[in-house]
């Protein structure tokens, strides 16, 4: 069977996640004690199921510490995955705002939940940060601060789409000037690059247009930075698969997001799409959801 846990912080977008795999026919639970997760698990594959996504928050926190060893012990039965949602606190605090939803670890909600008052919302945040911690580095992670929620549906079906049993390489493009993507292993700044907005005709397309790809495909430095980052991926990325990672994340950033980034992100996930499974996401591109994240083939 089949099993996605969703993790991370609160107000990032699990809700919507799980939604998007209710949507693709997953078996779906929200807040889920961690302790009760094998048997949920048993159970279901018993009777058949195939599919199964479950969303674990600080709530549970009592059980979070066994947390990476049952995640080690599913694994050996099941073929489990891990989504790991984060977002900038600034975001978190807006959403929140908006909402007018309490956070889990605030107010009565944390005395209920036994993990201590918090004095602010802020505070909040942060110690529920601590305390999911230690999931991020076995999850496939995404930075929702800058995401719509359509986004993130489109980028949760991409990351169910991938096979078992190989490392998930992403290559991500954004801009910085909406900040660095919290998700990020490696960033690669190509700022330095010609920049496709100061050509009149070229500023509202993005780095998947002709126009564009051919006004950077002339620029002999572009071929040089996109030779240099693969070389760069290329040497390391055994080592990472020799340490058991599941998932790396190459964020390539220019100023908007737009135009570089796009194009020399596309570019190298075409690169490497014979080597690994390989998913592309451009975060501040004007695209349609589909052209926004994809499996590379």
């Amino acid at each position: 069977m089949r099993i996605i846990l969703i993790t991370g912080i609160s107000g990032s977008g699990k809700s919507v996640a799980l939604n998007a795999l209710e949507d693709v026919g997953y078996f779906c639970v929200d807040n889920l004690p961690p302790r009760f997760l094998p048997q949920l698990a048993q159970y279901l594959s018993d009777d058949g199921y195939e599919r199964l996504a479950v969303a674990i928050d600080a709530r549970s926190s009592a059980s979070f510490d066994d947390m990476p060893e049952m995640i080690r012990d599913l694994s050996q039965r099941h073929d489990v995955r891990v989504l790991f949602l984060n977002a900038s606190t600034q975001s978190l605090i807006q959403r929140f705002s908006e909402t007018r939803r309490r956070h889990p670890l605030s107010g009565s909600a944390a005395h209920a939940a036994n993990v201590g008052m918090m004095k602010s919302i802020e505070e909040a945040i942060e110690h529920e940060r601590e305390l999911v911690s230690n999931l991020a580095e076995f999850g496939h992670q995404i930075d929702t601060s800058n995401l719509s929620a359509n986004a993130l549906r489109a980028w949760v079906k991409v990351f169910v789409e991938r096979e078992r049993g190989s490392l998930m390489l992403t290559f991500e493009s954004f801009g910085f000037k909406r900040g660095v993507p919290l998700d990020a292993d490696f960033v690669f700044d190509v700022r330095t690059l010609p920049n496709p907005h100061y050509d009149a005709r070229l500023r509202p397309l993005t780095g998947l247009d002709q126009p564009v790809i051919d006004f950077l495909t002339a620029q002999p430095a572009v071929h040089e930075m996109i030779d240099d980052v693969y070389a760069f991926v290329a040497k390391w990325l055994p080592h990472f698969r020799a340490d058991n990672r599941s998932y790396l994340t190459v964020a390539i950033g220019c100023t908007g997001g737009q135009h570089r980034s796009v194009y020399i992100a596309q570019t190298l996930a075409t690169r490497f799409a014979g080597e690994s499974n390989v998913i592309v996401r451009h975060r501040d591109a004007p695209l349609d959801v589909g052209e926004a994240a994809r499996l590379i083939a």
